[in-house]
């Protein structure tokens, strides 16, 4: 399996950018590329600057796409895959999750870099029935934050944004969504606090 990978990924390579989408679409569906797209994407920016928003677009596409195909997968019957992997008491955690916090319960996961197990709530997505165009507009939201926010970070900073990303990859990505966690929570205040007495 890892040969097979190996061959998907350097193919994928020699495609330039619509190879960063092929990666970020397999590695968001059905394999594992751990940290691959967010060092792919500043490798290919320190290399050509011009293209900084080009390479970030392909691979927030590549997951999207990725994302959508497990997610229709988690509504045609993800729910008896999950059960024969996580028990009982994971997945209605999960579940709850969405009833709480809706889309940030997609947000969030989608920012964070791995070990965050992100696909399972992508899967939980499916299976909670969380409307198509809620879940891909979570899902935009989170993965562009994250390749745009290291696309630019590549093309201001160059090799110095490949070492603080390679050094501290799980601290932006916490960073970034507590911010998130933040803005949403001012958001919502401020909402009711405009709403008007009933």
């Amino acid at each position: 399996m890892s040969h097979f990978v190996e061959t998907v990924k350097n193919f994928a390579l020699s495609l330039g950018g619509p190879g960063l989408a092929i990666l970020a679409f397999l590695d968001s569906s059905f394999l594992s590329f751990p940290e691959i797209n967010d060092l792919l994407i500043i490798t290919y920016v320190i290399d050509q600057p011009s293209g900084w928003w080009q390479y970030a677009l392909f691979t927030t596409a590549g997951s999207l796409l990725g994302c959508l195909a497990l997610y229709a997968l988690g509504r045609k019957g993800g729910e008896a895959f999950l059960k024969r992997r996580f028990s009982a008491t994971s997945l209605d955690r999960g579940l709850a999750l969405y009833k709480r916090w809706g889309l940030l319960a997609i947000i969030v996961p989608s920012i964070l870099p791995p070990p965050t197990p992100f696909k399972i709530f992508v899967l939980l997505a499916g299976v909670a029935r969380v409307r198509t165009g809620t879940f891909l507009g979570a899902v935009a939201i989170g993965r562009g934050l994250r390749y745009f926010g290291e696309a630019l970070l590549a093309y201001y900073y160059g090799e110095a944004a490949k070492r603080f990303v390679i050094e501290n990859m799980a601290q932006v990505g916490i960073v970034l969504a507590a911010i998130l966690v933040l803005g949403a929570i001012v958001f919502v205040v401020w909402r009711r606090r405009r709403r008007p007495p009933a």
